[in-house]
């Protein structure tokens, strides 16, 4: 006779007609579902959602971000998908001496918004927000002081305070090579070529995003060591 696993509470019932042949339909549905629940669960502990899991994807994104300055404070940034379809835009200026970054999705809709703590600070620390709202996400800063690498730091919001961060970001000024690592392992890659239309305040970034990470996070950690290596 065949047990039930996990459920020994659980009598054994056949199905009509069919002597020892196994469990009847209830039974098996209701172990189907909570397989199911249980696969469910495990793929929402290795998503790596900070914006939003709608941004989270269970394969390797290939995004073309295309960045034009408007004027001396604006940048606008469009984040097209392989096939060109825009995903995203971001736009903005500066407020009291600071800048800020609004983030929107093709319906024009506020996703998250980036804003520059302190105008002037060798940390050139920003806070992600949701939405339009002061509803902290995480906040980015520089890892040190003055220096060739632009790494950035990044604490997820919690009431516990935590001197390690959640998220490292690494690149450098010179190739605009850069990696979003969680831990020792790499969940994004950032790389940029030099044009002449950079010197024209055109530039493009490609972003391979692994599966199931926050694009939409990513893209932000790009604006924000962008904004800050042109500050």
């Amino acid at each position: 006779m065949p047990i039930l696993p996990c459920f020994p509470y659980l009598k054994e019932i056949h199905f009509p007609g069919k002597r020892n042949k196994g469990y009847n339909f209830p039974v098996f549905l209701f172990m189907s579902f909570q397989f199911v629940n249980r696969f469910r669960n495990m793929a929402s502990d290795e998503m790596i959602k900070v914006v939003g899991d709608r941004f989270c994807v269970p394969y390797t994104m290939e995004l073309l971000v295309k960045k034009k300055i408007q004027s001396f404070s604006n940048s606008h940034y469009d984040v097209f998908d392989t096939t060109g379809n825009i995903l995203l835009q971001v736009n903005g200026g500066i407020w009291n001496l600071q800048k800020k970054r609004v983030m929107k999705d093709p319906a024009g809709l506020p996703v998250v918004t980036l804003r520059e703590k302190q105008a002037i600070s060798w940390k050139q620390e920003w806070q992600m927000h949701e939405g339009e709202s002061r509803h902290c996400l995480c906040s980015v800063k520089r890892s040190g002081g003055f220096n060739i690498k632009s790494n950035l730091d990044v604490h997820l919001a919690s009431p516990y305070k935590d001197a390690a961060c959640d998220f490292r970001v690494t690149g450098s000024l010179a190739s605009l090579s850069i990696k979003v690592r969680r831990g020792n392992s790499i969940i994004a890659e950032v790389t940029h070529s030099y044009t002449w239309g950079s010197y024209k305040g055109k530039e493009c970034f490609k972003i391979k995003v692994y599966p199931e990470v926050d694009y939409a996070f990513i893209v932000a950690l790009l604006v924000i060591i962008h904004e800050n290596d042109n500050a």
